[in-house]
């Protein structure tokens, strides 16, 4: 055939405009635009990564490295690939290449943990730091939010942190590993405070100044207190604006492999003997609390089984799931499951039961108040997505939860049913009526203003929103529970 044939022309145009629309369909991250040598990017429901040429060799020294193989296996660092961009239909521009990895089901972030995820997301970014450093690599990154989850398994996913060690370098990421882990852990370890909003409040972190200022002269004897938190304060204030190459001066020094071993080694032990305080809340003890006695329990539970194995959920919610009943239920039927509580305690119980069971991948457990849920935030409110922005439910469960949404942080419950309308999501969700116990506790020391919550109201707001498709009567019609699909 001819070069100049109408044919080719129209094949090369073809081929042209088919490129073209791969290109335009990249989709970036913007949770990685801090990385100069390594950038996110979405095709579809893939996940690829540009590196820059001194990434790209990182990443081909890596991907031969026996240890970090072991925990590609193992799962401990998210599955990466070498991708052949031309295959790939992407261009690199001035990239050195791409590679794809395994896509996390939902990604969640620190601020959104229990005080047992952070610390073993922290144990685990220690433990890869010892593995590499034996190969003569390192971490040069020490964030919290380059561990996401599958399930209750923490998996590290920031793959160009590996870089070869050069000698006589210091431990970059310490300072980073101190404001994202372990402050936040002595935090609530050391003073009862709740670590989670000191984290959303600052992206990076708990600098080693404002640690400081929280801890007493007592607390100086606490481990790990003087060396970690009052010694990194004063050492930063002291070169802070000075112009003092302070990296440079180290590695002058000698600071050398087997000082950073020592040090990881020291931070481990430490991080594995850090313990919540103040470890009793409200409903952690919902599962021999809650107030259904065996025979209602169960006609619940048969219930929400029934729901949830109408069809299989691709993403399903449990929203106020204390410690993880109806997830499991759920699980069952659903490729992945968000359990969301307000309740830290709770989400802490159902992590580690799900943990030492080690039988689920499936079941995430957030800590999450719905009533000030996660924000979109940091650069232009994009680097941290809003709980809603990471992946809408097929199905969501709201199973004794409404009157904690209506009484006690006065959400108007027409605002409730639609937000859950918005979701596209089908329901399974439980009115409790004036006359349960539970409400009449909220409701004791409350001016009665919530004349929109009545068991009627409710279901009109339901059906005009969502098509129910059953609905049963629990504790002698003093709550009713529906299954709901989405119109």
């Amino acid at each position: 055939m001819n070069e100049s044939s109408p044919l080719k022309r129209d094949a090369a145009i073809i081929a042209e405009s088919i490129a073209a629309t791969q290109v335009a369909s990249v989709e970036p991250e913007p949770g990685s635009y801090r990385d100069r040598n390594g950038a996110v990017f979405y095709r579809g429901e893939r996940v690829f990564r540009y590196l820059s040429p001194r990434a790209l060799d990182n990443w081909r020294r890596l991907e031969q490295a026996p240890f970090f193989q072991k925990l590609s296996d193992e799962g401990r660092v998210v599955e990466t690939h070498t991708v052949d961009p031309l295959a790939a239909g992407v261009d690199l521009g001035q990239w050195g290449g791409i590679v794809e990895h395994a896509r996390i089901p939902f990604i969640s972030y620190p601020y959104e943990w229990s005080f047992g995820m952070l610390k073993d997301a922290a144990l685990l970014h220690l433990e890869l730091m010892r593995q590499a450093l034996a190969a003569d690599m390192i971490l040069k990154d020490s964030s919290a939010y380059n561990v996401q989850w599958n399930g209750v398994r923490p998996v590290f996913i920031d793959i160009p942190s590996f870089e070869p060690l050069r000698q006589g370098e210091p431990w970059v990421g310490y300072r980073q590993f101190c404001e994202l882990f372990l402050y936040p852990l002595m935090l609530q370890a050391y003073k009862g405070a709740d670590f989670r909003p000191w984290l959303r409040g600052r992206v990076d972190g708990i600098p080693a100044e404002d640690m400081r200022g929280l801890m007493s002269s007592r607390d100086l004897l606490r481990p790990g207190v003087l060396l970690h938190v009052a010694a990194q304060a004063a050492l930063q204030k002291r070169y802070s604006g000075g112009g003092q190459n302070v990296r440079g001066a180290l590695a002058e020094a000698g600071f050398g492999k087997a000082l950073i071993e020592r040090n990881v080694g020291k931070l481990a032990k430490l991080v594995e003997g850090l313990q919540p305080a103040n470890t009793k809340t409200t409903w952690a003890d919902y599962d021999r609390t809650h107030s259904y006695d065996d025979a209602e329990l169960t006609k619940k539970i048969e219930f929400v089984r029934r729901s949830a194995a109408t069809r299989h959920w691709h993403l399903a919610w449990d929203l106020g799931c204390n410690t993880g009943t109806f997830s499991r239920l759920v699980a069952e039927h659903s490729d992945y499951v968000v359990a969301m509580d307000g309740d830290w305690m709770a989400i802490e119980h159902l992590y580690q039961r799900q943990k030492a069971a080690d039988a689920s991948e499936n079941i995430l457990p957030l800590v999450m108040n719905l009533a000030d849920a996660s924000p979109s935030q940091g650069w232009r409110n994009a680097e941290r997505k809003a709980i809603t922005e990471r992946g809408r439910p097929e199905l969501t469960l709201c199973l004794a939860l409404v009157h904690h949404i209506v009484i006690s942080a006065n959400i108007p419950l027409a605002e409730f049913i639609n937000w859950l309308a918005g979701l596209g999501t089908s329901l399974v969700i439980e009115f409790v009526g004036r006359e349960d116990e539970m409400v009449q506790t909220l409701l004791a020391n409350k001016d009665d203003q919530y004349d929109d919550y009545h068991p009627e109201i409710f279901r009109d707001l339901l059906s005009a929103r969502f098509d129910i498709q059953s609905e049963q009567p629990l504790k002698g019609g003093k709550r009713h529970i529906y299954f709901a699909t989405v119109r």
